[in-house]
């Protein structure tokens, strides 16, 4: 079948964008789908309408009054049950809950299970909750490379409570610092081994320690799990010099839950009042710009594939070590776009 070429497609494509921006704006679920599924996209042009998208939603005017907060911690350890808690407690206090689950992916195909939403299956049932699954695709630190805005999405539509779920890679989870505006670490009754499994990036990058699971049996190992962390975060210099609580409790019984809550609380009161709220953000849209720049740097690198293809021979090959092959591809750039 031959294409069209006189199908209006610009005309087509501005009016999707009217109707999303639209649709966002009052928090239509299928239009907030939509939109996040376009940014998401590594189609140049979905990219350029994205901006676009972005741009109008937000206006050059960043909400400030939204509450981010990243959940991470090793797989198994209850994040998704405590999420599910979590929501529920904040619509039950008026909030609007928006939930970014990041589920692993092939680093092959890019495919994931995207299973989180079937393991919320009551917070996915409230009309004020919007659960998004989407797959790391590959990206490293636990995050997806488009979280910025798919956040900036959620906040465009009106949910001010927004909860960002790691995949749960173990110590290397740190970037989600880069999103977020507090993070809770969730560890398991476990003595030592789980200390030891956490290690010293993901540590540091909590501003709040849950020791979950602390029922039955297991109330006594995660005392002793909360007392092996306690002494873990004694090792570590924090910038703000802020203590980092350890609290313990269990996602299945509610009231063990109260101190948690009351605890986020006071840590998104806590950023406010002090201004590190602000001050992060801040940091985070300014590095948000570099990723993007560096992204779009090696994409037209990309684009001369062919030049790359035979340095790289002559590297493979012995001809040229990596370091030359480097310096002559980008004198080849330099030169050609002088």
């Amino acid at each position: 079948m031959a294409i069209n070429p006189s199908f209006p497609g610009h005309e087509k494509q501005r009016a999707d964008l009217s109707a999303l921006e639209a649709g966002v704006r009052v928090g239509n679920r299928q239009a907030l789908a939509q939109a996040i599924t376009l940014v998401e996209s590594e189609q140049k042009d979905d990219q350029i309408s994205s901006a676009m998208l972005l741009s109008r939603l937000t206006e050059g005017h960043p909400s400030e009054t939204s509450f981010r907060l990243g959940i991470t911690g090793n797989p198994g350890a209850g994040k998704s049950t405590l999420i599910e808690a979590l929501g529920q407690h904040w619509i039950n206090q008026g909030e609007k809950v928006a939930v970014l689950a990041i589920d692993p992916s092939s680093s092959q195909r890019l495919g994931s299970i995207l299973g989180d939403k079937t393991r919320m299956e009551q917070l996915s049932k409230r009309k004020e909750a919007f659960i998004r699954p989407s797959p790391s695709s590959g990206a490293l630190g636990g995050i997806h490379r488009h979280s910025p805005e798919v956040i900036a999405l959620f906040e465009a539509a009106g949910y001010q409570r927004i909860i960002i779920e790691t995949v749960g890679v173990g110590q290397n989870e740190t970037s989600v610092q880069n999103v977020v505006d507090f993070t809770l670490l969730i560890a398991l009754p476990g003595a030592g081994d789980e200390v030891q499994g956490l290690k010293r990036g993901v540590m540091e990058a909590a501003d709040l320690l849950w020791v979950n699971k602390a029922d039955g049996e297991r109330k006594v190992a995660a005392k002793l799990a909360t007392v092996h962390l306690q002494q873990a975060l004694s090792l570590f210099h924090r910038e703000d010099d802020r203590a980092i609580e350890v609290l313990t409790g269990s996602a299945i019984e509610k009231d063990s839950l109260n101190p948690l809550w009351e605890a986020l609380d006071r840590g998104m009161r806590w950023g406010i009042a002090t201004g590190r709220t602000e001050e992060r953000r801040k940091h985070q849209r300014g590095k948000r710009l570099r990723e993007l720049i560096q992204q779009g740097l090696w994409n037209t690198v990309s684009a001369e594939h062919n030049l790359m293809n035979a340095i790289e021979k002559r590297v493979v090959s012995g001809e040229l070590s990596p370091s030359e092959g480097a310096l002559e591809f980008l004198r080849h750039l330099v030169t050609e776009n002088d």
